[in-house]
């Protein structure tokens, strides 16, 4: 075995942890898996005979390239206007499929990447490395340009915009599978009480495509502005078949129509109550997602 060859074994060993840490980073699976390859790029031309820790360092080199592109992305002024939901993974609804496991790992759901997406670059890095990943301040800091305590500080706000978010669901799957159906049942009967019922009262609601149902906010938030907004979605999925699935490890939903995916619905379960919906309708997007382990 040549050198290179003993180098990308080493590198493939690391690979999935990497892509976890670049998906918290960035909440895009495409830009997570560009992020792993400039990694292994440096690692290759760099050489790791004199590395250590090798696990650390690329943990540390993705990193820098993540927050390289959240600063891009922020700087573009070409993008859309108003948030882009982050990318969810899609499962089979009786449990987590194995592949998927280490990168939805701490409940990594659509609700957090959510709320991680408004926090400052340096500061999503510091709280992603330091409380997902275990990695010291001290490490994290040359990443950011800050010393130690200024990196840890750089965490403790991102704490601090992160308490009180709907963003971990109830452990209990099928319990948020009765809510969430309890949902779609008021939902096709028309129960606006009922649909209220299942409903945290700050529920919030997030809508992206433009095939999302007719009426349907971008955001809502407040239990009886979202069942409003939930009573539309009886017309809507006329015609269609809804499917359950599980999304970033938590009840959801599909809405497909000649088996081609319209719809994708999120749910937050805290409580027993439904504390965030995350609905992605649009085509291009759903285009890219991955459907196969559906069949």
């Amino acid at each position: 075995m040549d050198e290179h060859d003993w180098l990308a074994r080493r590198f493939e060993g690391h690979r999935t942890h990497l892509r976890a840490v670049a998906y918290r980073m960035l909440g895009s699976l495409s830009e997570a898996d560009d992020a792993v390859q400039e990694a292994w790029l440096r690692l290759s031309r760099a050489g790791g005979e004199d590395v250590d820790n090798l696990g650390g360092w690329l943990t540390t080199v993705v990193g820098r390239i993540c927050l390289d592109m959240l600063r891009s992305r922020k700087s573009r002024h070409e993008d859309p206007v108003g948030a882009q939901l982050p990318d969810p993974i899609i499962g089979r609804a009786g449990g987590i499929d194995p592949e998927h496991q280490v990168l939805l790992a701490d409940s990594v759901g659509l609700a957090l990447l959510v709320v991680l997406d408004t926090l400052d670059p340096a500061e999503r890095l510091a709280f992603v490395l330091h409380d997902m990943f275990a990695l010291p301040f001290d490490e994290i800091a040359p990443i950011v340009g800050r010393s130690p305590g200024a990196t840890r500080q750089l965490a403790s706000r991102a704490r601090r915009r992160l308490q009180g978010s709907p963003t971990v669901p109830d452990a209990d799957l099928s319990r948020q599978r009765e809510v969430v159906d309890a949902f779609f049942a008021a939902a096709r009967g028309g129960d606006f009480d009922a649909l209220v019922s299942v409903l945290d009262p700050d529920v919030v609601l997030r809508a992206e495509g433009g095939a999302a149902p007719a009426g349907t906010s971008r955001s809502v938030r407040g239990a009886a502005k979202v069942a409003g907004q939930a009573l539309m979605f009886r017309k809507f999925g006329a015609g269609g078949v809804s499917r359950p699935v599980l999304v970033n490890g938590a009840a959801g939903m599909v809405v497909t129509k000649d088996g081609v995916p319209q719809t994708l619905f999120a749910f937050t379960v805290v409580g027993g109550k439904i504390a965030a919906i995350e609905i992605l309708a649009d085509p291009d997007r759903l285009a890219t997602l991955d459907f196969e382990l559906l069949g």
